[in-house]
């Protein structure tokens, strides 16, 4: 067998194969028998006709089964002898086969960058010295008192910190708000929305105006959009809204004792204080780790640059493509708004998918440098918990992951989870001041 290879472009050669023929000829004389043992021609035993009339009756299908398995072969031969890592499967063309000749093709490969590692020991990462305080627990506790506060009505005008019960509409220069911004229908107008009267509630300057109203009267709200408002299509804008209360109601808030706490399925008060904290250590932690990680990925990847196998970024930007779609589809956002963002929305996943790829490549080769591995008993367990969670019996799980490659997911993620391990272990923490 006779191998070159062209570099077209970074991580992507052409490699030449030759199979010459003689091989192509005995590969024929093999398939013809395979099948004499298969075939089952009237007038012969199973497996005795002559190759002669096996060859007549199935000669367009033993070419195919030899064309494919030379191939196959050849080309897994080619790619272990230069020692190329493929990504993906080959584009096979310029093929000339036929019996009695070489057979000869062109395969067309993306293939693994080449890069130097560089040094991913001792990564900078700054660390607030954060801590749970009192005040904190405190916080917390008055967002679940919140929760159970009790809003009766009442037959006064509405003061700060009652709730005002509220059917709207608005226009923009006498344009209904709908037309301007269709998506944010919730600030365009609604029946029954409950606004609370403190400063910054809803829409700046919008609950200040009903102070004093009662239920039944109705009052005319203008407000002026901010430049930075959540709605981009009513930033800056004026608006007018036609407002009618139709309730107002009184916040009472709860008495903090072990009733109270009873309501968070907590023995007493102290042992809600207590689970309390223990959430927000929690949350502090993950929270920690988490900004550990993303300063690990940040400073890791600032310190190489390489070509990224086309392919593999085209793949990986339809997947975040995808996922941001489908985040935007469950959020309510119209599909005509999602393709006028088309454009957009694609630009942010190939950034995206560029980090994602060029990332699995250095934790890749870090994996292979420090022998970080993975076995089949933390794959399987890993499986297991997914099932488990997903409420899925675990062979038919299995069985779901297998058909679309989903094992090998599922090794690289863990493989992924234990190198940046290594490198959130092995970096050089400064701890700084907490910030507020």
């Amino acid at each position: 067998m006779n191998v070159t290879v062209e570099n077209l472009a970074p991580c992507k050669k052409l490699v030449r194969i030759e199979v010459d023929a003689a091989a192509v000829d005995t590969a024929f004389a093999a398939m013809e028998k395979s099948f004499q043992k298969e075939s089952n021609i009237p007038g012969f035993r199973p497996g005795k006709a002559p190759i002669t009339m096996v060859v007549k009756k199935h000669g367009d299908s033993i070419k195919d089964e030899v064309k494919r398995k030379l191939i196959g072969d050849a080309y897994r031969d080619a790619i272990k002898e230069k020692n190329i890592e493929v990504i993906g499967y080959p584009d096979i063309e310029e093929i000339q086969f036929t019996r009695g000749q070489s057979l000869m093709f062109a395969a067309t490969v993306e293939t693994h960058p080449e890069f130097e590692l560089p040094e991913y020991k001792g990564l900078p990462i700054k660390r607030e010295a954060k801590e749970v305080t009192e005040a904190d627990v405190a916080k917390a506790i008055e967002m679940l008192r919140e929760q159970r506060a009790d809003f009766a009505k009442v037959d006064r005008g509405l003061a700060t910190g009652d709730i005002a019960v509220v059917n709207y509409s608005g226009t923009s220069d006498g344009k209904p708000l709908a037309e301007i911004a269709p998506t944010a229908k919730g600030l365009t107008a609604n029946q029954g929305f409950w606004i609370e009267m403190k400063e910054g509630s809803f829409i700046p300057g919008f609950g200040e105006q009903l102070i004093g109203a009662k239920a039944g009267d109705k009052r005319t709200v203008t407000v002026d959009f901010p430049a930075d408002f959540v709605s981009k299509e009513l930033s800056g804008l004026k608006g007018v809204y036609e407002v009618e209360v139709v309730e107002a109601r009184e916040k009472a808030l709860p008495v903090l004792d072990d009733a109270f706490a009873k309501t968070f399925e907590a023995e007493s008060f102290e042992k809600l204080r207590e689970g309390v904290r223990r959430d927000l250590e929690s949350e502090l932690k993950y929270k920690q780790n988490s900004d550990t990680r993303s300063q690990v990925v940040k400073a890791l990847l600032g310190k190489v640059n390489f070509d990224l196998p086309e392919a593999a970024v085209a793949n990986e930007t339809r997947n975040v493509v995808y996922n941001l779609v489908q985040e935007n589809a469950k959020r309510g956002v119209q599909k005509d708004v999602i393709e006028k963002e088309k454009d957009a929305i694609y630009s942010a996943a190939n950034a995206n998918a560029k980090e994602r790829v060029k990332l699995a490549f250095i934790v890749q080769r870090i994996a292979e440098k420090e022998e970080i591995k993975v076995s089949q008993e933390e794959v399987l367990r890993r499986i297991q918990s997914m099932a488990s969670m997903y409420k899925i019996p675990p062979d038919k799980f299995i069985k779901d992951l297998q058909k679309r490659n989903g094992i090998v997911e599922i090794y690289d993620q863990i493989s992924t989870e234990k190198v940046m391990t290594f490198l959130e272990n092995n970096a050089a923490v400064e701890t700084i001041a907490a910030t507020a």
